[in-house]
């Protein structure tokens, strides 16, 4: 009876030891390795390793004394001050767009700022998980400003400049399809020579994302005379990511992101942080640590949405040093204003 009991009970702990592994077996299956405690590395470490795409105006630049600077950058500062208390300690490492997804994969980096736009296919296939969306990119269009245009129907019948072989010729040519009075595509080899032929002259428009618009007026002679259309004709959310099987680490990243925009909607900025620490309101209380203590299993210190705040800034800080009116590339908000202000960003509450 006594060997009939010893069995049972190793059956029993045989089918619970294969039921806590089950989970696991679809990572292996696919050839991808569950990673976990990638916070407790970065902190035995002592540094963040943090990918980013080199010269990015507003995103991500090395000036002549190696100096970092960008949204990007200022990405990778916060994370390190919400886990050290000490933005410099995050290491900045600058790869090419074919570097960086594999950087990730292989340990090289613990999270890629901005690696590549949020697509279905990266997001599920490649080992990968975007946490956020930091900027929302679209394709738009550059003009000069004397046209007054708003859209693309205004465009109509008039020169684009273009790189050949890319998405942004593709949904030119979907609009001359569906358009009565489309545009007429002038077609290069590089991004490059097709802003050089709009510098000069050669078309009436040049089309790429916001963001490389931006920093292609920022270059022109006179940057005042030109205008990025209001309309954009394709979306492309850019964020970080971070290798999937951790989702401590998943977390820790995602509430960066998030505190920065709970920051600025509730007015607490690098300026006003301290002050903000003796407020009444109890969502700003709770938010630097004044209220609620440590989260179990979130891995950081009460006041790390402090740290963020008072070493980097909130959202609407970082947004406008780098990208905004502050910077050479003079971007508004748009979609990236707070859902208060008519834009896409919003964030749950830190509670």
């Amino acid at each position: 009876m006594r060997d009939m009991w010893m069995l049972a009970r190793l059956s029993c702990l045989v089918a619970a030891m294969f039921a806590l592994l089950l989970p696991l077996a679809p990572a292996r299956a696919s050839g991808l390795a569950v990673r976990a405690a990638t916070l407790g590395q970065v902190t035995e470490r002592g540094r963040l390793l943090c990918g980013v795409g080199a010269g990015q105006p507003g995103f991500a630049r090395q000036d002549e004394k190696g100096e970092w600077s960008g949204l990007d950058v200022d990405f990778c500062r916060a994370v390190a001050a919400a886990i050290f208390d000490d933005p410099s300690r995050a290491s900045i490492v600058a790869l090419t767009p074919k570097e960086r997804l594999k950087a990730l994969q292989t340990g090289e980096v613990d999270l890629l700022a901005h690696g590549a736009a949020w697509t279905l296919a990266r997001d599920a296939g490649q080992g990968v998980a975007f946490v956020a969306t930091l900027f929302f990119d679209g394709q738009g269009f550059l003009t000069a400003r004397k046209r007054a245009a708003q859209s693309r129907r205004d465009l109509a019948g008039l020169s684009i400049c273009v790189q050949q072989g890319t998405s942004f010729e593709l949904d030119l040519v979907d609009g001359r399809r569906a358009s009565d009075k489309p545009v007429e595509p002038r077609l290069f080899p590089s991004f490059e020579e097709a802003a050089e032929a709009y510098a000069q002259g050669q078309c009436d428009a040049l089309t790429a994302d916001l963001s490389t618009l931006a920093a292609e007026r920022a270059r022109l002679e006179a940057p005042d005379r030109h205008a990025i259309l209001a309309e954009l004709i394709d979306k492309e959310p850019l964020g970080p990511i971070v290798r999937q099987g951790d989702a401590q680490w998943f977390d820790v990243v995602r509430w960066t992101y998030f505190a920065m925009l709970d920051a600025e909607e509730l007015g607490v900025a690098s300026t006003n942080v301290d002050e903000a620490l003796k407020s009444a309101d109890p969502r700003t209380r709770r938010l630097l640590g004044v209220e609620g203590g440590r989260v179990e299993g979130f891995g950081l210190e009460p006041d790390w949405a402090y740290r963020i705040v008072k070493h980097v800034g909130n959202y609407g800080e970082v947004f406008e040093r780098n990208l905004g009116h502050g910077s050479p590339l003079g971007l508004d908000r748009r979609l990236n204003a707070l859902w208060t202000e008519g834009g896409l960003m919003y964030a749950p509450p830190v509670r």
